[in-house]
């Protein structure tokens, strides 16, 4: 059974110990492989903000790194609501970015968890001049601070 499979049979199961019916397909996408989850109950499976997914994606890649140690990290999506919100954000940083950069003034955002404080530091990597700080510790989600890049004196 290849990961993929895996990881599909594992999802399937989570959904069938919640009632929940769907069609799972495996999606390729720009970060590696994704769960896509097809329901008329993609409301109550997404949760808030997405969290339900956060949670599903965790367990399953938990799981299945217990049978596969070696196994890449699999996306859980439904509905294609992370794809867009994932792309809202995007937007939503690169105008961020450019904010700082004219105004001079830091903008910190709401929490957010390591995928996507990741994303952050990966789209500001294509903006010189603005640096990005998150705070120490074992936090699951952390704020993110953009500012203006400081020289360092020589």
């Amino acid at each position: 059974m290849t990961t993929a499979e895996s990881a599909t049979k594992i999802l399937d199961t989570m959904l069938g110990h919640l009632g929940v019916t769907a069609t799972i397909a495996v999606e390729e996408t720009h970060d590696g492989p994704c769960l896509q989850i097809s329901t008329s109950e993609s409301k109550t499976l997404i949760g808030r903000d997405g969290d339900r997914l956060d949670d599903l994606q965790y367990l399953i890649n938990r799981i299945l790194r217990h049978q596969f140690p070696k196994a890449e990290r699999f996306k859980v999506d439904c509905e294609h609501f992370r794809t867009m919100r994932e792309d809202q954000m995007a937007e939503e940083i690169r105008a961020i970015a450019e904010r700082v950069k004219t105004t001079g003034s830091p903008y910190q955002m709401r929490p957010l968890n390591a995928y996507y404080r990741r994303m952050v530091y990966h789209i500001l990597a294509d903006f010189p001049g603005i640096q990005c700080h998150s705070p120490e510790g074992d936090d699951r989600l952390k704020c993110i601070t953009i500012s203006v890049q400081t020289s360092a004196a020589s």
